[in-house]
């Protein structure tokens, strides 16, 4: 048994400049699609960089998102009323991956698993939360999202 610290899956992905590279591509990539652009028609040109210090903290990076943006209660915000519906929630993560790819996040399976993770559930909530009526808890913690029961991989 090694006594060597795990990283964190923030670490693993490179930090928050792989975030804010993930982000910046990937809504690149949305404000040009049919079904979610739309949605974000008249985001902040900054909305990029909240999402990504948003993802870093969930992955366990440094809690910039609940300092700087409010965390839970902010991310619950942008959230209600939308309506997201499923089709675009799977447009959403299928252009995050397809940014996932493009910006050379890790491509083994232990990290790309643990991201899929978080990113299916988040989005899942969003659109639970989205509905028109939706009453979901006004305050909780960012969540933190570990390596799930696979070990790292190690090269």
């Amino acid at each position: 048994m090694t006594d060597e610290k795990v990283p964190s899956l923030f670490e693993w992905a490179g930090g928050a400049q792989a975030f804010e590279q993930l982000t910046e591509v990937f809504y690149q990539n949305v404000v040009k699609d049919d079904l979610i652009g739309p949605l974000f028609a008249h985001m902040d040109p900054a909305h990029p960089r909240y999402v990504a210090m948003w993802l870093s903290e969930v992955f366990g990076g440094p809690d910039r998102y609940t300092k700087e943006r409010g965390g839970y209660p902010h991310m619950l915000s942008q959230h209600l009323g939308k309506g997201i519906t499923e089709p675009q929630r799977r447009r959403w993560v299928n252009l995050l991956m397809d940014a996932a790819d493009e910006v050379g996040l890790p491509g083994d399976p232990e990290f790309r698993a643990a991201f899929a993770g978080y990113i299916e559930w988040g989005t899942r909530l969003a659109v639970h939360n989205s509905k028109p009526g939706a009453t979901p808890p006004a305050k909780a913690p960012v969540p933190r999202w570990g390596w799930g029961v696979a070990p790292p991989y190690q090269p």
